[in-house]
């Protein structure tokens, strides 16, 4: 057993440094996630992490899909923003709006996730009003305007930095964007289980707010993020309980969010401030995110979340004012997440068997 541990870890460390397409992808998104960084202080984008990680997560080695999932990710962001410049300004100010706000457009958008045929707009117009609602309720002299407008900024300019990429890779690869293009999936009819699942993370995030109430707590969009981010499952794995693929989840985000934090906060401490060490720093965590995500099969979020973790952990918003303090917080209120969430998943898990049970007759032989 550990022979073989031991002869994986040997053949993913020589991968590391081996030429080819994979070392290839992972320094594409190297590139890509530098020129968001670019772009976003060019154009006056606020939070500099987001767009990065934009960046990273919107690059695939099918130019088609990268393209898609950034005009996507645009519309969603822009749906998300105008729902809140409509509702935030007065659910910011009732912590009871706050809830009904936040559990209702939560548990929209991580049900369209999980069922249209669009689902990437939907979840990014989730995020993007919970994002605004919940940095709203903790700092209530926020422009809503302005801070809409820069998270549109941040994804455009995560947008525009992977697709530029992602077409000069295809060009040196010899690949055109159109070619191989997927076709787009089925809608998906009615899913009850994938409507009690997204009202689960509905209600875990309504609890966001009483929280910032009751202790004050900092940086809450980033646990309305990883709330939303672990409870995308796929529809078939469900079930009468999500608590399983979810804790799974939620495990592998922990584990990539330790590792690439503690990478991330050792750079951090070495730097010093120093803007060019936290740089090397970022392409580091990237190209060693990115070969977990690409070369091990059964941890692939982990890699994802490692990356996370470095991401906002080393891209300040500004390089001229890079202090631990946010970079710490920000990662802290991804574990807030996952503390608030867990509960709600194993609550329902305790009392599913017998609404399965009482439930069966109308499922029929062909139900989860």
């Amino acid at each position: 057993m550990l022979q073989s541990i031991k002869t994986d870890l040997t053949a993913q460390l020589r991968a590391l440094i081996t030429p080819g397409p994979r070392m290839a992808d992972e320094w594409a998104c190297v590139a890509s996630v530098m020129l968001a960084i670019v772009l976003a202080h060019a154009i006056g984008a606020d939070m500099v992490s987001w767009a990065a990680f934009t960046a990273f997560v919107l690059l695939k080695s099918d130019v088609s899909e990268t393209l898609l999932r950034g005009v996507l990710r645009i519309v969603g962001t822009i749906a998300g923003s105008g729902l809140a410049l409509a509702v935030v300004p007065y659910a910011a100010r009732s912590l009871p709006l706050a809830m009904i706000a936040a559990a209702l457009v939560g548990a929209v958008g991580l049900y369209g996730m999980l069922t249209a045929r669009r689902a990437y707009a939907w979840l990014l117009f989730g995020l993007t009003f919970e994002m605004i609602l919940l940095d709203k309720i903790d700092r209530p002299d926020l422009d809503t305007i302005g801070f809409a407008q820069t998270r549109l900024l941040e994804v455009v300019a995560g947008t525009v930095a992977c697709t530029v990429v992602s077409l000069i890779a295809g060009a040196l690869a010899g690949k055109r964007w159109w070619a191989n293009r997927k076709p787009a999936p089925e809608r998906m009819r009615w899913h009850p289980h994938a409507a009690r699942h997204a009202a689960q993370a509905g209600l875990a995030i309504a609890l966001l707010p009483v929280l910032h109430a009751l202790f004050d707590l900092p940086e809450l969009p980033q646990a309305a993020v990883t709330i939303m981010a672990v409870m995308i499952v796929p529809v078939a794995g469900i079930g009468a309980s999500g608590f399983v693929p979810v804790s799974r989840r939620l495990l592998h985000r922990a584990l990539g969010c330790i590792a690439g934090g503690a990478l991330a906060l050792a750079v951090l401490l070495l730097a010093q401030g120093s803007a060019p060490v936290l740089i090397i720093g970022t392409c580091i965590g990237i190209v060693i995110g990115r070969h977990i995500e690409n070369g091990l099969p059964g941890v692939t979020y982990v890699g994802l979340q490692f990356t996370l973790a470095v991401l906002v952990v080393l891209v300040p918003d500004s390089y001229a004012d890079a202090r631990i303090g946010p970079a710490i917080q920000r990662l802290v209120s991804v574990f807030v997440g996952m503390a608030v969430l867990e509960p709600v998943l194993l609550g329902w898990h305790l009392f599913a068997p017998r609404r399965k049970a009482g439930s069966a007759a109308a499922d029929g032989p062909g139900g989860e």
